[in-house]
Order: C-alpha cells, then sequence, then structure tokens
C-alpha cells in the first residue's frame, strides 16, 4: 500500500497529549520519520513506544514551546538528526484561564494563554520557515480551535487561536512563492484524555451528551478525526491548498 508521507522528516509538537500523539502515529503509520516532541518525557516516551508498535520510526525530543531556547534547540536538534525537516505540526497549547468571566481576565493567565498557544506557535514556524525555505519546500500545519470565532467565557483562549488564524493566513502569503504551504486546524470540541481528567467524569459527560445533540454529525470529534485532517493537509493530496482554517466540528456552527 502507497504511504503518502514515505521517506519525509515530520516534527510534531504536543505530541504526549491525545492529539498530538494521534498525529505522530498516523504520520508514522504513513511512513514518515516523526520527530515527537513535548515537555511531558513520560508522555513522550509512551507516545514513541506506541508508534514504534504500530511499525513506525521517530525519535523523542524533550521542549519546553513557552521557551524560546528550548524551540530553536529543538530544530537545531532535529536537523542535525535527520538533515532536514518538511512537516510541522504545532499541536503544543491549552486553555490556561478557562471559563472566566470578563471582569475575572488575569493577567498572569492571560499571558500564559498567549505565550503557550500562540508565540509559541509563530517562534515554531519561524523556524521551520528557516529551515524549509532552503528546501524549497515544507508543510506547516497549525493548531487553531474553533472558538477562534470567539467564545462568551474564553476571552484570552480566543484571542490566541484567532491570532492563529491571521499568522497563518499571513505565514501563507509570504512562504507560497517558496513553495510552502501553511494552514490550520480548527476543531470542535475533541474527547482527550487530559481534558476529561481536568473535567472529571460527570461534567465530561454532560458536556460531551450536550455538544453531540447540537452538532449536525451527533457526536464529538475524536484525535483520530483531527489527526486524519493533519494528515491531509501535510500530503501531496493538499499540495494547491494553503493559508486555509480547516473546521473539524461535526458541523458545528453552521
Amino acid at each position: 500500500m502507497l504511504m503518502r508521507l514515505s521517506g519525509l522528516v515530520a516534527l510534531v509538537t504536543g505530541a504526549a497529549g491525545g492529539i498530538g500523539r494521534a498525529v505522530a502515529i498516523c504520520f508514522a503509520r504513513e511512513g514518515a520519520e516523526v520527530i515527537v516532541s513535548d515537555i511531558d518525557e513520560a508522555g513522550t516516551a509512551l507516545t514513541l513506544a506506541e508508534l514504534e508498535k504500530g511499525g513506525g520510526s521517530g525519535v523523542s525530543m524533550i521542549a519546553d514551546v513557552m521557551r524560546e531556547e528550548d524551540i530553536i534547540s529543538l530544530y537545531r536538534s532535529a536537523l542535525e538528526r535527520f538533515g532536514r525537516i518538511d512537516i510541522v505540526v504545532n499541536i503544543a497549547g491549552g486553555d490556561c484561564e478557562p471559563a472566566s468571566d470578563v471582569e475575572q481576565i488575569d493577567y498572569v493567565k492571560m499571558s500564559a494563554n498567549l505565550d503557550l498557544n500562540l508565540k509559541s506557535c509563530m517562534i515554531s514556524c519561524r523556524e521551520a520557515a528557516r529551515v524549509m525555505k532552503q528546501q524549497g519546500s515544507g508543510r506547516i500545519v497549525n493548531m487553531s480551535s474553533l472558538v477562534y470565532r470567539g467564545s462568551p467565557n474564553q476571552f484570552s483562549y480566543s484571542a490566541a487561536k484567532g491570532g492563529i488564524f491571521a499568522f497563518t493566513r499571513s505565514l501563507a502569503m509570504s512562504l507560497g512563492r517558496f513553495g510552502i504551504t501553511v494552514n490550520a486546524l480548527a476543531p470542535a470540541l475533541v474527547e482527550v484524555p487530559a481534558f476529561i481528567k481536568a473535567l472529571g467524569e460527570e461534567r465530561w459527560e454532560t458536556l460531551r451528551k450536550d455538544c453531540a445533540q447540537r452538532y449536525p454529525l451527533g457526536r464529538v470529534a475524536t484525535p483520530d478525526d483531527v489527526a486524519r485532517c493533519a494528515l491531509f493537509l501535510a500530503s501531496d493530496d493538499a499540495a494547491f491548498i494553503t493559508g486555509q482554517i480547516i473546521e473539524i466540528s461535526g458541523g458545528a456552527r453552521l
């Protein structure tokens, strides 16, 4: 069977989490050499083990994307190991200020949301662009969220994800002439272990059922739903697609 990413090197940040893990495993299954990166060393090792168990190939590289020097070092190590980076998927992120009223916006938490979700992506893309421009090709896939459209109680997170929307489009305009595509994913609610743990089983189940009833497809997303879309954007199937925000939402907010 033809593998869509055979011979390519892919860097996935946030690879210890549910979505990042699914992306890494999916890419490895399609023939990519995957650089599995996260701040969570144990989680990264687990992702790498699952990837290799499925017959894939990859390496783990620990990095804190909230530290510019870690991102620079990550790219340097990747180049030293493989000599090229064909695909970058910026999954690392999370909401540091969930369910907040506008009067309760906290400067520290707001700053953490911008650092983790927006600034880290921008710096990673900066390093990716330096590599890919030299190569004359590349695929960048960023992680936005359906709340890039706005949310009544996720102010700084929505602002960060909206920033990903604008930055992705700007980068696509800038890098297209170098053979580099830049797109972003915007999932609705995704069933990931970290989110379930944060909410608790009972609250999660209530939220899941509520969303499933409102989404036209009648269920919430799985990490594999997001991973398959990332695979499409990273492959030659999407060679003439750039600057797009793909909503993986089951029809939510139509």
